[in-house]
């Protein structure tokens, strides 16, 4: 099975790259898991909702270019579930044929609604919000959780 996922932006922090690469690096026992970045549009500090909306739009077009497979969305508007229903479904992609799944993370103003409406499933990682860098080490940890649960690994406690 082929994980990918789409980020606009890079990361940062050196510890938010460390810790990307670590998870990154135990996913590969799993899965082909590849890391798709995306320019961020370049907005003014104060941006209009025209000029968010532009860059959402501009942002879309790549993220849907680069897409491959079943294709996730993450937005706050999405469904929620426990770490365990994740692994579930993954493996149910993989008991399906679905060989390639592509999550997708935003900029810092999210997804453009082209991106939320060609997605095969919207997915939140909570009501709260966290920063999108942060986001990005969340769900590969949680990708990573969700293997380890579908093999019957004790990672999961």
């Amino acid at each position: 099975m082929q994980i990918q996922l789409i980020a606009v932006g890079r990361l940062k922090e050196k510890w938010l790259r460390e810790a990307f690469a670590e998870y990154e690096k135990r996913l590969q026992r799993y899965c082909r898991f590849t890391l798709t970045e995306l320019a961020e549009s370049r907005l003014p500090e104060e941006p209009s909702a025209a000029e968010i909306a532009a860059a959402l739009t501009h942002e879309g077009k790549a993220i849907l270019q680069a897409c491959r497979g079943v294709t996730v969305a993450m937005c706050i508007e999405g469904k929620q579930m426990p770490s365990e229903q994740l692994s579930q479904w993954l493996m149910q992609r993989g008991v399906a044929g679905d060989s390639t799944v592509s999550f997708v993370i935003g900029s810092s103003f999210g997804l453009s609604d082209e991106v939320k409406k060609q997605a095969d499933m919207r997915l939140s990682m909570s009501e709260m919000t966290f920063p999108h860098q942060l986001a990005r080490v969340m769900l590969t940890e949680q990708i990573y959780r969700a293997f380890q649960i579908g093999s019957g690994g004790k990672y999961h406690k």
